[in-house]
Formats: C-alpha cells, structure tokens, sequence
C-alpha cells in the first residue's frame, strides 16, 4: 500500500519518520496484566453509564466519554503510565500535559463512526507540539472500526472543513474535510491490547463503524508540551504529568483522588463546562 510505514513496537521512536508520516504504529504500551486491569475499569465504568449513553446520540456522547482524567483517579493515573508518557517524551521533549481525553468505544455492531477530519481545525492550540496517544484495551482492527490515517496529510494543515451532523457520527457536528480522500492511500491503524498509535494534530483520520461481535475500546489522550498555548476566554485547565511548566500557559487542575460519582455529574460537569468555554467559540469537546 503506498504510503505504508509500519513501526514494529519498540522503546524507541523516529521523530524524522513521524514528522514525514503523521504517525507512529504500534507502540507496545501496557502490559498483559495492566490492560486486562485498566479494560475492567473501563467496562465497570461503561455499565455504570450504559443507560444515559445508550440514549444519547454518537455526536454528544462526549458529554460522559470526555476528559475523564479530571474527574475520575484510574484514569488520570493511566494517563501517567510511563510506556505510554516515554514515547510521548521523545516527540514532544520532558514537559508534558494531559490536556485532553475520550474513550472512543464501539460495541460490537455499534454503527457510529468517524468521518475524515483534522483535530487542528478545531482547539485553538498555537504550537504543532500536540501528540495523540491511542490507546488499545482490546483488540483494534478494520473489522470493528479502528482508527485509520491518511500518511502525510499533517503537512497540510488547515484544510477546508464542513458540518454535516450526520447520523451517528461521533463528531459533535459531524465535521469532516471538505477535501475528497482516496481511501487507497489510506492506513488501517491495528492495534494488539496494549499497543497504541501516536499521532500528529492535522493528520487527516477517521474510522468506520464496527461491523464485528468483538468491541473496541480505546482511550485517546491528548498530551501537549508546556510550551503549547490554546486560544481561550479564560485560563484553560490541563495537568502537568510530566517535568515542569515554566509558561504557564494552562491551570493545573488538582489530581482526583477518587473514583467516585458520575460522569457529566459533579466535579466532573464542572470540568467539562470550564473546558467548553476555553474552546474557540465554545465549540463542543474535541473528539477524534
């Protein structure tokens, strides 16, 4: 396939090679044990959720899958994992904030998807030192809607953008590029549990629904160099997981220091009310 770079899961990482390609894939992340620990959780944290997001439509389920790592103290403490954050460190240097997380899950035969898009377009973020890590606590194929990327497409940032509000996409208004993607060139990002993906804020991805019986569920987190600024009203919030921030740029939010309540409740709707307003225009949670 052209345009195909493959990187075997490995502690070390080419920075020449992801900012040629937008991408890094795999990169072994957590242990057998630690997936199986982390998928539980998530799993408990679904069914004590199932109801409301089973009525909730793909675009606002955000409203409980986003920014989790406030609230919620297994979360913020996967996002401090030091597989996931070394890698991390390699692209974007030794002080980093979580900024931003969704679980992006499927069930089997779930029909939502992911239509094209750049998560650049969207957060207002002043510096290209963002990096996504996709995280896999199962396995994640075409099959049951992995991520896919189109190689190179970050070198071209700022491509026209459309709303469509289309069903069940997962994006809050069903944004997509207004640019045609030929899907030969596009890369299937498959996962072992485990193993995530790391990828660039203006590569062109998407995915498409699971047509399969076995579920996929994955966390993305966003993770930015201190250095990086985000246009905003007022003061944004992350939390430092990594070195120092001698900038300033974003309030450091207090680590939770428990697993308790719901989320879109509580400390966790005040959380996300704070970063709605800290979005360009008060545009809905990043999704990806």
């Amino acid at each position: 396939m052209a345009g195909l770079t493959q990187f075997a899961s490995a502690p070390v990482l080419s920075q020449a090679a992801f900012e040629r390609d937008g991408y890094v894939c795999p990169v072994s992340a957590l242990s057998v044990d630690e997936t199986a620990h982390y998928r539980a959780l998530y799993l408990g944290f679904y069914e004590k959720h199932r109801a409301r997001l089973d009525r909730l439509r793909a675009g606002v389920r955000w409203q409980i899958n986003a920014d989790a790592h406030f609230a919620f103290q297994w979360v913020d403490e996967l996002t401090r994992h030091p597989k996931i954050l070394d890698p991390v460190e390699q692209l974007l240097g030794p002080n980093l904030l979580a900024w931003n997380t969704n679980w992006f899950v499927k069930m089997p035969h779930d029909k939502s998807f992911v239509s094209w898009h750049q998560d650049g377009a969207y957060w207002g973020l002043s510096r290209m030192e963002v990096v996504t890590a996709w995280v896999a606590l199962g396995p994640v194929t075409p099959g049951n809607g992995c991520m896919r990327v189109v190689p190179g497409s970050h070198s071209h940032p700022h491509m026209p953008q459309r709303e469509t509000y289309a069903d069940n996409n997962v994006l809050s208004r069903g944004q997509e590029i207004a640019v045609a993607v030929n899907e030969r060139d596009a890369v299937d990002l498959v996962l072992r549990p485990g193993e995530m993906s790391l990828h660039h804020l203006w590569i062109v991805h998407g995915s498409n629904a699971n047509d399969s019986d076995i579920p996929r569920i994955g966390i993305a987190i966003r993770y930015v160099s201190t250095r990086v600024q985000q246009d905003s009203v007022e003061k944004p919030l992350a939390m430092l997981v990594r070195g120092r921030d001698d900038y300033g740029h974003f309030q450091h939010a207090e680590r939770p220091a428990s697993n308790d309540g719901f989320a879109g409740e509580g400390r966790h709707a005040e959380f996300l009310k704070r970063l709605q307003v800290a979005l360009p225009n008060n545009q809905p949670n990043p999704t990806s």
